[in-house]
């Protein structure tokens, strides 16, 4: 995916935190474990936190490349090809949140090796790690609640 600048990145990291709170949003209502349906809804305050992080950063106008187009940063690699629904078990979304949330990790780390801003790379390394942390959320959730049920 070619992007114009920074504007276009920061929109499309935004959008996706978007739809990470959405479904981490609609999953809460999903399950039926209170302390999980917490713990969903935690998540999509998170990623809500996320967004606004990035909107702030887009709303102080960063130059954030350096010389020369943006080019390909490889991001349709890292969509998601699973649309998340209300039908879905809590099997599949725990296997689609583990999957976006490694995209979304990747996604960061490709946007942090691309930028020449030293605060704005930062602080895409450091969403990097909140990611890597949703992650393995989603992984002990799977291996505690699926793997153990078979």
């Amino acid at each position: 995916m070619d992007f114009l600048g920074i504007d276009d990145v920061l929109d499309f990291a935004i959008a996706k935190e978007q739809e990470a709170h959405d479904l981490y949003a609609q999953v809460a209502e999903m399950v039926r474990r209170p302390g999980l349906r917490q713990t969903f809804q935690e998540l999509a305050e998170m990623e809500l936190g996320h967004r606004r992080r990035l909107e702030a950063i887009k709303a102080r106008g960063v130059q954030a490349f350096g010389s020369g187009a943006v080019g390909d940063l490889g991001l349709t690699d890292l969509l998601v090809d699973v649309t998340p629904s209300p039908e879905m078990t809590y099997q599949e979304a725990l296997l689609f949140a583990m999957k976006a949330e490694q995209r979304a990790h990747d996604l960061y780390i490709g946007l942090a090796k691309a930028v020449s801003d030293p605060e704005l790379r930062e602080t895409f390394k450091s969403l990097a790690r909140e990611e890597l942390k949703h992650k393995l959320f989603f992984e002990t959730e799977y291996d505690d609640v699926v793997l153990e049920g078979n």
